[in-house]
C-alpha cells in the first residue's frame, strides 16, 4: 500500500495517460477543509480555481489526465464543492465525464475508486467509510485489462462535465 506521498510521486513519472474512477460523495482531505469553508460561505476561491496548477503541471508536458466521477443527485455540499472547481482543471486541460446514477444505471463499474496510468499500471484507492485517504493499492498485472474495461465503460457512459454541471449548477 502506497502513502499519499509516496502515491504522489506518480504523477511525476507516468508518461502519458493518467485516468481517474471517482466513487465516493465525500472525501475528507484535510489539505482542502479551509476551501470548503470558503466555498460553502460563498467567499472568493481564488486563481488557482480558474486553471488548476497541477492539472496544468501535467497537461503542459503533453500528459493527458482525465477522470469519469460516478455520483449521484442531489449533491452533497462536498460534490458541490468539488464540481464547482472542475471548470479550472478543465481549463488547465483535464478530461471530465459524470455519470449520475440517479439519471442512468451503469451496470458493471466497480464501487472503488481507481487510478490507471499509461494503461498499465493500476491502483485502487482505498479510504475510510468517511472519505479519508488510507492508501494507494498497486494491483497486479493481470488486473490492468479489467480496470481498462471499467475505465471504457465509465466513459462510454459519461456525460461531459460542462453539459451535466449546466444542468445541475
Amino acid at each position: 500500500m502506497l502513502g499519499g506521498e509516496e502515491f504522489g510521486r506518480l504523477f511525476d513519472t507516468f508518461e502519458r495517460t493518467a485516468f481517474r474512477l471517482e466513487t465516493l460523495a465525500v472525501y475528507d482531505v484535510q489539505e482542502e477543509q479551509e476551501e470548503i469553508r470558503r466555498f460553502l460561505a460563498g467567499e472568493d476561491m481564488g486563481p488557482e480555481w480558474d486553471d488548476n496548477p497541477w492539472v496544468r503541471s501535467m497537461t503542459d508536458r503533453g500528459k493527458h489526465v482525465s477522470r469519469v466521477h460516478v455520483l449521484r443527485s442531489p449533491l452533497t455540499d462536498y460534490l458541490r464543492y468539488e464540481l464547482s472547481a472542475y471548470p479550472g482543471n478543465s481549463r488547465a486541460g483535464e478530461v471530465i465525464g459524470i455519470v449520475d446514477l440517479s439519471e442512468q444505471q451503469v451496470a458493471g463499474l466497480p464501487d472503488h475508486d481507481f487510478w490507471l496510468f499509461d494503461d498499465r499500471d493500476v491502483y485502487r484507492m482505498h479510504y475510510t467509510q468517511g472519505g479519508r485517504f488510507t492508501g494507494a493499492e498497486p494491483l497486479p498485472h493481470d488486473k490492468v485489462a479489467e480496470y481498462r474495461g471499467y475505465r471504457d465503460l465509465a466513459l462510454r457512459h459519461a456525460v461531459p462535465f460542462a453539459a451535466y454541471w449546466e444542468r445541475h449548477r
